[in-house]
């Protein structure tokens, strides 16, 4: 652990390809995208510190042993597969073999006492048709949460309003009903995870420990298109996030709660 206020966010980006034909004639056209700018805003407003490394930025740099890892405090992954991690181009397309598995040395880490949140998206968790994969990989006995095979996706494209009671610290001052979302994810919690928020009769924000570190799943997205707009904008956002990135990494926890 660093001993600091540092985040590393994996995933968030996007890249969209478009054909247009116009008769006869056809034309491409390509877009980049972010979704992670309102989620690091509220972090850094709150005090932290976040590298963010997009996707395509993940692939080669995010880090491989629980050394490289241990200057970090927070870990989060947030829309980025499993594969996007594992297959590296010198493991793809050089067949050469990588320092490390890099989510084994993740689940290391954490056992250790690092940190992890992983929170939803179409390649978080198991993500659109299975894609994500992360229910085959050594992060399925880490995270708080038990997946479902296959695609894990429940769409809510009239919102649903998830909920809070405000029992703990992490909903501290969000109890009630919180603005809508238009989907997440389904899974159970772990045996030993607590549920502290909930979306229907589903899980939303689930948290628990693994060895020596704290771990958290959010079922929804960190923006839209399931955080609505009025999600993004609710005050209650920053604050969900700055007391969950409290919670995992213990910032301003006494020395006997460490």
């Amino acid at each position: 652990m660093s001993g600091g206020r540092r985040i590393l966010l994996a995933g968030e980006s996007w890249s969209t390809t478009s054909v247009h034909t116009k008769g006869f004639d056809t034309f491409h056209t390509s877009t980049y995208e972010e979704g992670a700018w309102p989620f690091i805003h509220a972090l850094e407003a709150g005090g932290w510190s976040v590298e963010f490394q997009p996707n395509h930025v993940a692939a080669e740099k995010f880090p491989y042993t629980v050394e490289e890892l241990s200057v970090y405090d927070l870990v989060v992954l947030s829309d980025i597969g499993a594969n996007t991690l594992l297959l590296t181009n010198a493991v793809f397309t050089g067949g050469r073999a990588a320092p490390a598995n890099r989510l084994a040395s993740l689940a290391a880490w954490v056992a250790g006492g690092g940190s992890l949140l992983m929170v939803g998206g179409y390649l978080s968790f198991q993500g659109i048709e299975g894609k994500a994969n992360y229910r085959s990989t050594a992060l399925a006995e880490v995270l708080p949460v038990v997946m479902e095979i296959g695609d894990d996706r429940e769409e809510t494209p009239e919102a649903i309003v998830p909920h809070a009671d405000g029992g703990h610290e992490i909903t501290r001052g969000l109890e009630g009903d919180w603005p809508g979302i238009l989907g997440f994810q389904r899974m159970t919690p772990a045996p030993g995870a607590e549920v502290v928020a909930t979306v229907g009769s589903h899980p939303l924000v689930v948290v628990g420990q693994h060895g020596a570190g704290r771990v958290a799943a959010v079922t929804t997205d960190m923006g839209p298109h399931w955080l609505t707009s009025p999600f993004v904008e609710w005050p209650g956002y920053a604050r969900l996030w700055n007391q969950l990135a409290q919670w995992l990494t213990r910032a301003g926890a006494t020395e006997t709660e460490r």
